[in-house]
């Protein structure tokens, strides 16, 4: 039996060819979020358990299996300034189901040390979730009142002040050195392994003045054991009103945050990114993790996309010239 077929115009395969390859990526980009959305994600936190990275990726992670039903895993990688869990982080599979929780480190480490990643390459930018702002303290009886009292004295006995913090080579120590560099004094910086041991030595009058996070000072501030000269942010804070920020004591753009954003392995596909700043917005509006966030000194700001890429280059750029002209080394691993 003889079968005959009908001619195909060749002149229709430029439009079938593209049409079908459309619809087989679409499929395809589906099916991605499709298991994305059933696999657990795997957040990879590069400090130790307890911390604020740890705090913050549990309260979001819990939240967003509770409202979006996505199974999120805490894995904690800790080690050399948080370079081990970034490293692993950046040398993930670009699927989707790996985010790797970011501070200043992320943009510090590279600085000081060799690493096997670049913080703007290496990864794609979720979101800059939350922030915490740092405050300069002095203890309740020191005869410094204002950031102008401390800087003064400072300039008429050139290092015999001292100001603390966790470090050295971290987020306060740095915006010391950039602060004691615009205000033209010689303050003694004094390193300690966190904020506690340096507010220990300041409450027993060791130390001038100490900068750290609003968590660790507001409970003595507000007893009246420490006091305020001012805070290292762009504003001041809500439940530290009498506290001036750096700005307003005559420091124009100084800001000193200590922050916390998520970030995926580069090359991760724009759907997968699309979906997890969704979810992770969302957490952040939830009531009840404000509530808890606040808690713990974190403020939400949720800046998502090329605005927390901008941000991540900005850091980056702005930490390099800070360690340069301070000359900071990295500290003893």
């Amino acid at each position: 039996m003889a079968f005959s077929t009908l001619p195909v115009r060749s002149s229709l395969f430029p439009k079938l060819i593209p049409a079908a390859a459309a619809v087989f990526l679409g499929l395809s980009s589906q099916a991605a979020l499709a298991q994305q959305s059933s696999q657990p994600i795997k957040i990879i936190v590069p400090s130790t358990p307890g911390g604020g990275s740890d705090v913050l990726a549990r309260l979001l992670a819990d939240s967003i299996g509770k409202t979006d039903g996505v199974t999120m895993v805490i894995e904690n990688r800790p080690g050399a300034s948080n370079t081990i869990g970034t490293d692993y982080a950046a040398r993930s599979a670009p699927d989707g189901q790996t985010v790797l929780m970011t501070t200043p480190e992320f943009v510090i480490a590279p600085h000081l040390r060799a690493v096997n990643y670049d913080p703007v390459k290496s990864f794609e930018p979720i979101c800059y979730l939350t922030r915490s702002p740092q405050a300069i303290v002095v203890h309740a009886e020191s005869p410094y009142k204002t950031l102008a009292d401390l800087f003064d004295a400072a300039k008429k006995a050139p290092g015999t002040l001292t100001l603390a913090s966790s470090g050295p080579g971290s987020r306060p120590h740095i915006a010391i050195e950039k602060l004691k560099r615009a205000a033209n004094v010689n303050i003694t910086y004094v390193p300690y392994a966190g904020s506690g041991p340096a507010i220990g030595q300041l409450m027993g009058k060791h130390l001038t003045g100490v900068m750290a996070s609003y968590p660790n000072v507001v409970e003595p501030i507000r007893t009246n054991k420490l006091h305020a000269l001012a805070v290292a942010a762009k504003s001041r804070i809500e439940q530290l009103p009498q506290a001036p920020t750096v700005i307003e004591s005559g420091f124009p753009d100084f800001e000193a945050d200590l922050w916390y954003g998520v970030v995926a392995p580069a090359k991760t596909p724009k759907e997968s990114i699309d979906k997890l700043t969704a979810w992770f917005t969302k957490a952040l509006q939830v009531p009840e993790v404000k509530a808890k966030l606040a808690a713990q000194g974190m403020f939400p700001v949720a800046d998502c996309g090329v605005k927390f890429a901008a941000f991540i280059e900005k850091e980056s750029k702005d930490f390099g010239e800070a360690i340069k002209a301070s000359n900071i080394k990295a500290a003893a691993q």
